[in-house]
C-alpha cells in the first residue's frame, strides 16, 4: 500500500509580525477507509470568540501537550520554516508527536500559539487522529521548559476547507492568549489527500507558575 502525500499547499498565511505561507504536510496509507473524527456543526465557534482575562506567561518553549478528554499525552517539537517558507513537519516516523511553530507566541504567552500535528502516518492514527472528537468547553494543557502550564479552554472546533480557509481567524496574533491546533481533516481523495484542516480554537483559562519541569 503506498504512501499518499498531498500536492495542495496548507492554505494560510501565518501572521506573526511577518506574513509566512504554510505548506501542507499530511502521510496516510491509501488503503484504510476510515476517516478520522470530524466535528459536529455544534461545535462550530458561537457568537464572539472568549478573550482571555488570566494574566499571561513569558515566553518558554512547549515540552508536552495534553488533551484529557482524548487521553493524549504526547511530546512536542519545535517547528521553523523550510527554505521555501513553508512550515517544516515533525518526522513522520513518529505518531505521537506534535509541532510548535517556534517563531509565534509561546503557548501562555500573550498572542496566539499554533501547534500542529499530522493525523495519521503510514503505521495509523496519529498524534492529532481525535482532534475533531473534542467538543467546547474540553481543556488542552501544554506544560513548558520553564516548569510552567499553560490550560487553555477550547470554544470551538471546526473544519475548513482548504479553498475558504480563515486565515486571518487562525492566525492573527492575538491580543490576549490564544491556541490553535491544527491537523489536516475533512473529506479525502487518493489524488488530492485531505481537502481541508480542523483547527481547535481556545483561549487561556488558568496556568501554574514555573518551577520543576514537568
Amino acid at each position: 500500500m503506498g504512501v499518499r502525500q498531498s500536492r495542495s499547499p496548507w492554505p494560510g498565511t501565518l501572521a506573526a509580525g511577518a506574513a509566512l505561507v504554510l505548506g501542507a504536510w499530511l502521510l496516510r496509507d491509501g488503503g484504510s477507509p476510515e476517516l478520522p473524527p470530524a466535528p459536529g456543526s455544534g461545535q462550530a465557534q458561537a457568537g464572539i470568540a472568549p478573550v482571555s482575562v488570566v494574566p499571561p506567561l513569558g515566553p518558554s518553549a512547549p515540552t508536552r501537550i495534553r488533551i484529557p478528554a482524548v487521553r493524549l499525552d504526547a511530546p512536542v517539537t519545535a517547528l521553523g520554516l523550510d527554505a521555501t517558507g513553508h512550515l517544516q513537519v515533525p518526522p513522520a516516523t513518529d505518531r505521537n508527536l506534535a509541532g510548535w511553530y517556534r517563531g509565534g507566541a509561546s503557548p501562555g504567552q500573550r498572542g496566539t500559539a499554533i501547534l500542529a500535528g499530522h493525523v495519521d502516518i503510514t503505521s495509523g492514527p496519529a498524534v492529532f487522529y481525535h482532534l475533531g472528537a473534542l467538543r467546547r468547553g474540553d481543556r488542552i494543557e501544554i506544560a513548558r521548559a520553564d516548569g510552567a502550564i499553560a490550560v487553555y479552554q477550547l470554544y470551538a472546533i471546526e473544519v475548513h476547507d482548504r479553498k475558504d480557509f480563515p486565515d486571518d481567524r487562525v492566525y492573527r496574533q492575538a491580543t490576549d492568549a490564544q491556541l490553535r491546533v491544527i491537523t489536516c481533516g475533512g473529506s479525502y481523495s487518493a489524488e488530492h489527500g485531505y481537502e481541508g484542516n480542523v483547527v481547535a480554537y481556545g483561549f487561556l483559562a488558568d496556568t501554574t507558575p514555573p518551577g520543576k519541569a514537568a
